[in-house]
């Protein structure tokens, strides 16, 4: 039998791909099959698989679309490719954090929530109303009034009642706590508010919140607050949203605390900026609701139950423990959906996330543990022969829950999709159908295709990944001996079990254990917060978007005064946040359109191409380069250019020095700070805390995103600090770092309710002899003990 002329479309050709540091990369790529791409960090693997596959299939399905619906979304810009073929729908399963809104949840961020309120609106006793019963989100809403209809007999006045009955506690509103708030840091009583007695960031005396309530008239503007009349100073401070018009313009006005549980108590503290930040740490005080225990619904939703168990109490169990709870619920009536949900859960508990609640913030979730959770969704889906695409999707995962993630990218490939995923664990590599090998180098020595094939060929192909493969790493043959210990008793955050360690000072101390043990709540709960002690985690930088490397760290500074001094002008007009800025895109080298039904995009400026700068600033130079080109180096380049000849700056090539000693020699110094990796950003933080006078260093899995090869530098650096006379206090799953320890404090035995104990103390060697715990099984295998 002829094989079918559809059936010969099984390849993704990709020709000339030249996105970012791509040098006119030509790749084959086979069609549902399982491709793992990896090189160094920098070198080009998420522009050829992000910036070029995946973002040309999102441009050609929004092309599908009607010129009308088109209008009202954002233009995407082509990848810079030749040719693009065989492309299919591409579905991203990225380790951007979910959400920051406050309201939230792991549940409502999949179908787990409201396949549970169906659930207890079907069978809770007693019922108290459909699913939105039992949301949180949703208020309980009563009205009613008269309407009129114009019938053949004239008009008809009738009148009607309606009401809608939600979740949501009426205390708290919804969000599980509430607020008090320090009048002493919201104003100063001695002043009126004309002359400026508020002290809430965006209404100094003449900004325009401060005339907007001026013009409110539900209070006197000229009188000192503490002689306002007790229902004036409730307006002020609660009023609800009213119109006025100030300069013939309409606004919103309303009472100040009002507009702040709108516009910043909505919102995850973690994500605010840092000027905002720390007024709501100062002025605000969060306690848990009194009239619902923190669980955000009110009464009648909690009062309903099956098999003894409310709404709020199955949303707080863990999920494995709460799908072993489901399996007892006998249901003809539904059993459906109780199926359905069953199989939601249980992807839960495969992909390593057993030990999450429903209940949990989704803004305190890491990386890892969001790109997982969007995995849950795709994994019972009816959709095949599309691409997935994922980065780097054993992020947090200890090396016993690997294999899983292993298996479920198996599973997706084997339902008849194509699975693209850019990862450095060997592990992963070890089960790819196809390898693509990317480099030579990161940065302007990478963007080239210098391996495909298969792991046999790439072990033997002489590449950096292909020559350090197989590395392994030897506990160290003398351990440093402690100078003192940092004591911690009877430590309970979370699911930590009254923990009494003492973790050895002047050493380099392993947290290890499975993902979802502790470690991250014994580090902040017992050791962040005290004096000395500087915590460098994967957080996203506060910053705005035309925040960069170079000014996050300072190194824009000196940068700019020696363009003023070289060119005899302001040092503002080499800063694209001044004077400096493109007018157009204000500075960001972008445009972006932020719509609410879908994610932002952003389209390159066409008055400055990208490069931020007015035109005329341009035309300044320091060295043989403009500000722009400076801006577009990457660290090893800049760092060469900074240390010789008219460009010699001393102190940017101090800073320029810490960021190639951390690994990221190929970050341009003007790139974007969103565009940075978990892993990156971390090690960014380490650059600028490495000159601080902090005697403890906390670091969060420092390994994200790195390279096999770039291992030893970092395990370097961890030296070079502790050599220094610092504790390093490192929480890591990679057991090239696990070996290299001091002192190793392994959580476990499992996770969550299974987890929050010491397992083990003591050094990488007697971890591997004993093989008590988890990853002392591993660690022996790693080293061939």
């Amino acid at each position: 039998m002829s094989t079918h002329r559809a059936d010969s479309h099984d390849l993704i050709r990709v020709r000339g791909a030249r996105e970012n540091n791509l040098k006119g990369v030509d790749v084959d790529l086979p069609k549902r099959r399982l491709t793992v791409f990896t090189g160094v960090s920098g070198s080009g693997k998420s522009s050829l698989v992000f910036k070029t596959i995946a973002a040309e299939s999102q441009r050609l399905i929004n092309e599908t679309y009607s010129a009308f619906v088109q209008g009202f979304m954002p233009s995407l810009s082509r990848p810079d490719v030749d040719v693009l073929e065989g492309l299919t729908t591409a579905i991203l399963v990225d380790q951007e954090r979910m959400g920051a809104n406050a309201r939230s949840t792991v549940g409502t961020a999949t179908d787990a929530n409201a396949m549970l309120r169906v659930l207890f609106s079907r069978l809770g006793q007693p019922h108290v109303g459909g699913p939105k019963a039992f949301a949180f989100n949703i208020p309980t809403v009563r009205g009613g009034g008269a309407f009129t209809t114009e019938t053949a007999r004239g008009p008809k006045v009738e009148s009607a009642k309606f009401s809608i009955t939600g979740g949501m506690c009426p205390r708290c509103e919804g969000m599980g706590s509430v607020t008090d708030f320090d009048r002493s840091a919201l104003y100063d009583e001695s002043l009126s508010v004309r002359q400026g007695a508020l002290a809430v960031p965006g209404y100094t005396a003449d900004g325009w919140f401060v005339r907007i309530l001026c013009a409110w008239k539900a209070f006197d503007p000229d009188t000192p607050i503490r002689d306002l009349p007790p229902k004036q100073l409730e307006a002020l401070l609660y009023g609800e949203p009213a119109k006025v018009k100030v300069g013939g313009i309409q606004h919103t006005a309303m009472g100040v605390i009002t507009r702040l549980q709108k516009s910043v108590l909505s919102k995850d503290v973690e994500s605010l900026q840092s000027h905002v930040r720390a007024f709501v740490e100062r002025a605000v005080t969060f306690r848990t609701c009194p009239a619902c225990g923190g669980t955000r619904l009110n009464e009648g939703a909690r009062s309903s139950r099956i098999a003894g168990i409310n709404i709020a109490e199955a949303c707080a169990m863990q999920v494995d423990e709460l799908a072993g709870w489901l399996r007892e619920v006998e249901a003809p009536g539904v059993a459906p959906l109780v199926a359905s949900l069953q199989q939601t859960l249980d992807a839960f508990v495969a992909i390593g996330l057993g030990y999450i609640s429903l209940d949990r913030a989704s803004g305190t979730l890491s990386g890892g543990e969001a790109q997982r959770i969007k995995m849950v969704g795709h994994l019972g889906s009816s959709l095949t022969d599309v691409t997935y695409v994922f980065d780097e999707p054993t992020v947090g995962l200890h090396p016993h829950d690997i294999q899983r993630m292993n298996a479920l990218l198996l599973q997706l490939r084997d339902k008849g999709n194509t699975v693209l995923v850019v990862e450095h664990k060997p592990e992963v590599v070890a089960i790819a159908d196809h390898i693509v090998d990317i480099g030579p180098r990161a940065g302007t020595g990478g963007g080239e295709i210098v391996y495909q094939g298969d792991l046999a060929g790439l072990r033997a192909s002489g590449t950096l990944t292909g020559r350090h493969l197989n590395d392994r790493a030897s506990p160290k043959p003398r351990v440093r001996q402690p100078k003192g210990h940092l004591e911690i008793r009877g430590a309970d955050l979370h699911n930590l079990r009254s923990v009494d360690v003492d973790i050895p000072l002047g050493v380099l101390v392993v947290l290890t254990g499975v993902a979802g043990s502790g470690k991250s709540s014994l580090v902040e709960g017992s050791i962040v917060g005290r004096e000395g002690v500087v915590a460098i985690d994967q957080t996203a930088i506060k910053g705005s978007r035309r925040s960069s490397p170079a000014t996050y760290t300072g190194l824009l500074e000196p940068i700019r005064k020696a363009f003023a001094k070289a060119n005899g002008v302001k040092p503002a007009l080499f800063s694209a946040n001044s004077e400096g800025a493109c007018p157009t895109c204000n500075g960001a080298g972008v445009i972006y359109t932020d719509l609410g039904m879908m994610a932002s995009v952003s389209t390159v400026c066409e008055d400055c191409e990208g490069r931020r700068f007015h035109s005329s600033v341009l035309e300044y130079g320091l060295g043989g380069r403009n500000i722009a080109e400076v801006l577009d180096l990457p660290v090893d380049d800049a760092l060469a250019f900074f240390s010789s000849g008219d460009a010699r700056i001393p102190a940017a090539r101090k800073i320029l020095q810490r960021l190639a000693d951390v690994g990221l020699g190929y970050v341009r110094l003007g790139q974007p700070l969103p565009t940075l990796s978990g892993g990156e950003r971390q090690r960014l933080k380490l650059a600028t805390h490495m000159g601080s006078d902090g005697g403890i260093y906390v670091l969060d899995e420092p390994t994200t995103g790195l390279h096999l090869a770039d291992l030893r530098q970092l395990l370097g650096l961890l030296d070079q600090l502790v050599d220094a006379g610092r504790t390093v206090i490192v929480i890591e799953h990679h057991l090239a770092v696990v070996a290299h320890a001091d002192w190793i404090i392994d959580l476990g035995p499992g996770a969550g309710h299974e987890g929050g104990t010491v397992v083990f103390e003591g050094s990488p060697a007697a971890l591997a002899a004993a093989r008590s715990t988890l990853t002392g099984e591993h660690l022996a295998r790693y080293i061939g003990s």
